[in-house]
């Protein structure tokens, strides 16, 4: 659920980078510092993604149970909201606790093991993590919040082993800041291995140029569908300059960003992936 994801290539000028915090130990670094700009996307997609889960079950027939693919996961956060009665303002209470400040990153997993197990919910999925933060999958497969994980690469990799298993039994990808930071190469690289009907749900700020990949998604068979009005606050600025950047961005794209990142914070677009049967069949 990366703000900045761990696929950092550059691909968003300007934009502040907070790499020291994406492949910690333990999640309390990422939450201290990303609590202090107000970081908020895990938040607006929890319930978007419950919802377009259910749907996806509804509309296509599948033999077995489906699995999640979060793209750039990091500590696993969207894991944990999809699948816990658990809220993000829980997890940051949880995660800034001065209490928690004090425990060994051992004694913390033992911790979340517990804290994680208590709050699952009946209907939880199998959530498979993607990202290229070693200890981050390793905490967030420790704790129980993810089922699979997958360190790799796919800017610049082939799909391994991993990928091919994971994609064989996914109907839905989500992702709250993967688009920032990799291309219609990463989605081309999950969607050739596809064994099932794929839905995508993701989240992209206005600076970032979502076209090629909703392109190369029709060509296995997949319609976009995004309204511009329905725009989510993403976090605040690191910066003036990052402000700038993204003002310029956004301006450059043709949208107005009076009242969105004229005022201090990202905003992100949430765009809707399906077959074309199932837009049809969408529930009212």
């Amino acid at each position: 659920m990366s703000d900045q994801g761990a696929f950092s290539h550059g691909r968003v000028p300007g934009k502040a980078c907070f790499d020291d915090i994406y492949d910690q130990p333990d999640p309390r670094n990422y939450f201290t510092r990303l609590a202090a700009l107000e970081y908020q996307i895990p938040h607006h997609a929890q319930a978007e993604f419950r919802r377009t889960l259910a749907e996806r079950n509804r509309a296509v027939d599948r033999a077995g149970e489906l699995a999640v693919v979060d793209l750039c996961c990091s500590y696993g956060i969207n894991a944990a909201l999809l699948n816990h009665d658990l809220t993000l303002a829980d997890l940051y209470a949880h995660y800034t606790d001065p209490a928690l400040g004090r425990v060994a990153t051992e004694e913390l997993i033992e911790r979340d093991k517990q804290f994680y197990a208590a709050r699952r919910r009946h209907d939880a999925v199998p959530v498979i993590g993607l990202d290229i933060a070693g200890n981050a999958l390793s905490y967030a497969m420790a704790v129980g919040l993810l089922d699979d994980a997958c360190s790799v690469n796919l800017e610049h990799d082939e799909p391994n082993a991993a990928v091919r298993r994971a994609m064989a039994r996914t109907g839905l990808i989500v992702a709250t800041g993967a688009a920032s930071y990799t291309t219609d190469r990463t989605v081309s690289a999950l969607m050739d291995q596809a064994r099932r009907p794929v839905w995508i749900s993701a989240f992209v700020l206005r600076t970032v140029d979502y076209r090629p990949v909703v392109d190369r998604l029709k060509s296995y068979g997949l319609l976009t569908r995004s309204d511009p009005a329905d725009l989510h606050p993403q976090r605040l600025f690191a910066s003036p300059e990052e402000q700038d950047h993204a003002v310029a961005a956004v301006l450059r794209s043709g949208q107005d960003p009076r009242g969105r990142e004229d005022a201090g914070r990202y905003y992100a677009r949430l765009y809707r992936s399906r077959p074309a049967d199932a837009w049809a069949t969408r529930p009212a």
